[in-house]
């Protein structure tokens, strides 16, 4: 595979062999589009590298020959257009095939990208525009991105271009360029955020980014030659570039896509991995929460062979009934919109349902208290990457823009994500949540995750948020929001039930106080629950929790247990 020319070896036999040699060596003036895109159009020229499909039944196969030479012309076409290295252009392309072509040659001429989802709203691109103050927006007409931009636009001096006319100039375009040279420093490609406990911030990526998908692609997703994989993200998200691009092609993977409108059924989402001989699938928890509800007896699998999962923590009941169903083990992986990966379950681990297994090649992951001290192995900590020999392949520059932010997460020597897990004594990781998730209750200390995993073991139970609500006495009490499955209704009987469905099986102190029943939760448009909006929501209206407490009967706390 590709990715060999940029690793000390070409095959690794364990795990510790891995971390002392898997780390990418990194070359000066790297650009993946030159570099691997560019010189795989001579060594393969005809390998199949993107597959892709939509929900009407059109297909496209586009060869690294052709990526390189229609790239030429993408970038030709906005060189015209006054594009320049250094400006920002906002992509709004769903899963169009242009979106691969475009991020290509703007890669080669030194403009930078701002993938962006099509379900934004026009006063979330007037942000954008402002925030990255974008030259240009290159978008597909999806029904109505397109008057959600002009009206966004407004009197602003923006560039408004249709991927017709990105498909068009592959045709009318030159398709040869002169290389631009760019410096490892300089910025690729910028994401926004999703946005779940703040305003969304422009995440800064370099251009040796790409080569840190070597984990995620060889490594955690064990790609190789031959494969086809399917990443379901949608082009705005960063997890599009953990699973769509960079990774899949050093590793000699065809990347498949399949653009839909709208939201993908389960069949959907089957048949395509059937009729596309699909060997490699990744997707978030939420999806898998609903394929397995699938009949998969009635979809033709047998190529797929491997599956993977990111977005948030997995529950192990979800992990039980995908390998019931297809007998694939899914391994769980760990990252940020400002990282590649860098916890995962690879091929010399055995998965541990709800782990999100051991650290990348390259990550020195620690687990800090807030005194930025290291945690015994049990106890929670800060998920924390060591800088002290230089950073990672695959972190982010910074928050674009905002220096004061930047310093707030580079600190001490660290990089300092946010969340926080502990490690077992065999060192796997182990997801706990947010800091801003955590809840505090009677002096002990409840992880969301948890209680919820415990919940959705339970028939009734479809989908759950656990968060905490305020209590004169206990500072926080646990709460649990609470989707049905069908059949069953939200009484008090059901109530107890699930109450005493998570005593039995954790430590009394986590069970859910305060239940209430919804028919959905809230989620960010990528597909992550709302907490934030949740506990919110709950302190404006004020007057659910009196109720709620006198139905389930809040009694004297008998929690027997400290979470040290």
């Amino acid at each position: 595979m590709f990715a060999t020319k940029f690793l000390k070896k070409d095959k690794f036999d364990s795990y510790d062999d891995y971390i002392q040699n898997g780390a990418p060596i990194v070359p000066d003036h790297f650009n993946f589009s030159y570099d691997v895109i560019d010189v795989l159009a001579r060594e393969e020229p005809t390998k199949v590298a993107l597959l892709w499909t939509d929900d009407s039944g059109e297909k496209k196969e586009f060869t690294f020959r052709e990526l390189s030479r229609m790239s030429n012309s993408v970038a030709n076409f906005l060189t015209s257009r006054g594009m320049t290295r250094g400006d920002t252009v906002l992509l709004f392309m769903r899963r169009r095939w242009e979106y691969w072509i475009l991020m290509l040659a703007m890669h080669k001429i030194g403009v930078i990208p701002i993938p962006s989802t099509n379900q934004l709203k026009a006063e979330d691109i007037e942000y954008r525009i402002e925030q990255a103050e974008s030259k240009a927006i290159i978008a597909f007409d999806d029904g109505h991105i397109i008057n959600e931009i002009k009206s966004a636009i407004g009197d602003r001096d923006v560039q408004l271009i249709s991927n017709v006319e990105v498909a068009e100039s592959i045709d009318t375009m030159p398709d040869t360029i002169e290389r631009v040279m760019n410096e490892n420093t300089d910025t690729m490609v910028i994401y926004f955020t999703s946005g779940t406990t703040d305003m969304p911030k422009m995440v800064a990526h370099n251009f040796i980014y790409p080569l840190g998908h070597i984990n995620t692609a060889v490594f955690w997703q064990r790609l190789h030659d031959g494969d086809v994989h399917f990443t379901l993200s949608e082009s705005g998200w960063a997890k599009c570039s953990w699973g769509k691009m960079y990774g899949q092609w050093l590793a000699g993977a065809t990347v498949f896509v399949f653009d839909f409108a709208g939201i993908a059924t389960a069949h959907d989402l089957l048949h395509a991995m059937a009729d596309n001989h699909v060997t490699s699938f990744c997707a978030p928890p939420t999806v898998y929460k609903m394929l397995i509800h699938a009949d998969f007896t009635r979809y033709d699998l047998s190529a797929l062979a491997k599956a993977d999962v990111a977005g948030e923590a997995l529950n192990p009941e979800v992990f039980e009934r995908f390998y019931n169903s297809t007998n694939i083990k899914l391994h769980e992986g760990f990252g940020q919109t400002e990282t590649c990966v860098m916890m995962f379950t690879n091929q010399w681990i055995e998965p541990k349902p709800g782990s999100m297994g051991m650290p990348a090649a390259g990550w020195d992951v620690q687990l800090l208290d807030e005194g930025g001290r290291p945690v015994p192995a049990g106890t929670v900590g800060e998920i924390c990457v060591s800088l002290k020999n230089g950073r990672p392949v695959g972190l982010f520059q910074g928050y674009h823009k905002n220096e004061k932010l930047t310093s707030k997460v580079f600190r001490d020597g660290f990089y300092h994500t946010g969340d926080v897990a502990y490690r077992d004594n065999d060192g796997y990781y182990w997801f706990v949540g947010r800091n801003d998730d955590l809840i505090k209750t009677s002096g002990y200390r409840v992880s969301p995750f948890e209680v919820e995993s415990v919940l959705l073991e339970h028939p009734a139970v479809r989908e759950v948020a656990v968060t905490g609500v305020p209590d004169p006495s206990r500072g926080m009490a646990v709460k649990a929001t609470i989707v049905l499955n069908k059949y069953f209704q939200g009484t008090d009987v059901l109530v107890r039930q699930l109450q005493d469905h998570v005593r039995a099986r954790t430590a009394s102190y986590k069970y859910p106080r305060i239940i209430e029943f919804v028919d959905s939760l809230p989620m960010t448009i990528s597909g992550k629950i709302r907490r934030a909006l949740i506990r919110t929501l709950d302190s404006a209206k004020g007057t659910l929790i009196e109720p709620v407490k006198n139905v389930i009967g809040l009694g004297k706390d008998d929690d027997k247990e400290k979470d040290k």
